[in-house]
């Protein structure tokens, strides 16, 4: 996978000019808005020794879910998408395989009649792309669909359908002495192939939903194999739960863009000192999508209602970013 020749183009302006000039733009693609002012001021309160909310390198943990808020998420999550993918693939190998409703709509790329068949559809169409394989198979099933498949809205690879400003914050981020992690109700696994290349997040830094693996020894070669049952469900209550478990520490940012993620802001901003809780709010119907309160995906509504009394900063998509995607292609 190749890594991320569009983040190098602003590398260049988180770094400081000579003294006595200003320092350059760390957020470029985001407008001066307030939304702007209050990261900024936040990072820098934080990042002071002789500020009075400063916080030392180690305990600077910054958490971002991933579907909606680092990365688009429609028409559907974009794994599901993956997963219909592999399915169609699994059933030209062998047809057989197709022995419910579900899977044949997933076959035909039919989304409304995959919807249809429910909750218990869209586990079995997850549970013939995702299990009874190797972990280094299915990692590699997710390199290659990356490299093949498109967007059918931009053309773009999914993994280009990044927001830019997003990328910009991450990199302000851990220039400033932040660790950064994901920490999103989508696969560990899933997310584990690409994140290094898409957001410089390494795979010991994504926390994500899971299921139960065995180790085997296939061969006389040692495997992980993916399972069939859910493990850990990294969303709502379960986020601030995935934190603790792999981080061992509260984070002092956090950022989302739906309900499933108002847990982690919850905690994240609980307790002493400077903390900030942030919601991705999809505005922009031209550049990307508009959608909030109802839908399919991306439900926002506990965050909008209670965010903002909570002093949670609600980024406007359309009014704070001057650029959506890192590929400009899908403006």
């Amino acid at each position: 996978m190749r890594k991320l020749a569009h983040m190098a183009a602003f590398v260049v302006s988180g770094v400081g000019v000579t003294s006595g000039m200003a320092l350059a733009d760390p957020l470029p693609s985001w407008n001066d808005t307030d939304a702007k002012t209050r990261i900024i001021s936040f990072v820098e309160a934080v990042t002071d020794p002789a500020s009075e909310d400063y916080v030392t390198p180690a305990d600077r943990i910054a958490t971002f879910d991933n579907d909606g808020t680092l990365w688009a998420e429609q028409p559907v999550y974009f794994q599901l998408i993956f997963a219909v993918d592999q399915v169609a693939k699994l059933a030209e190998q062998d047809p057989s395989i197709l022995t419910s409703d579900a899977l044949r709509a997933a076959a035909a790329g039919d989304y409304e009649a995959l919807a249809a068949t429910g909750k218990e559809g869209l586990i079995e169409v997850l549970a013939a792309s995702h299990t009874e394989v190797s972990l280094y198979q299915f990692q590699q099933d997710v390199a290659a669909w990356l490299a093949e498949a498109r967007h059918p809205k931009t053309g773009l690879r999914y993994d280009e359908m990044t927001y830019q400003p997003m990328l910009e914050l991450l990199r302000y981020l851990r220039d400033e002495g932040f660790a950064t992690y994901i920490v999103s109700g989508g696969g560990i696994q899933f997310m584990r192939v690409f994140a290094e290349d898409a957001y410089g997040i390494p795979p010991q830094q994504v926390i994500g939903s899971s299921i139960t693996s065995t180790y085997e020894v296939v061969d006389g070669v040692p495997v992980i194999m993916k399972g069939a049952e859910l493990f850990f469900n990294d969303d709502k209550a379960g986020k601030p739960i995935g934190i603790m478990h792999h981080i061992g520490k509260q984070p002092i940012l956090a950022g989302g863009n739906s309900d499933g993620d108002f847990e982690m802001l919850e905690f994240s901003t609980s307790g002493e000192g400077a903390r900030l809780g942030l919601y991705v709010h999809h505005t922009d119907a031209e550049r990307e999508w508009a959608y909030d309160r109802e839908g399919h995906i991306g439900v926002l509504n506990r965050g909008l209602d209670e965010g903002p009394d909570r002093g949670w900063l609600i980024v406007d998509m359309a009014q704070d970013w001057s650029k959506v995607f890192a590929n400009t292609k899908a403006e």
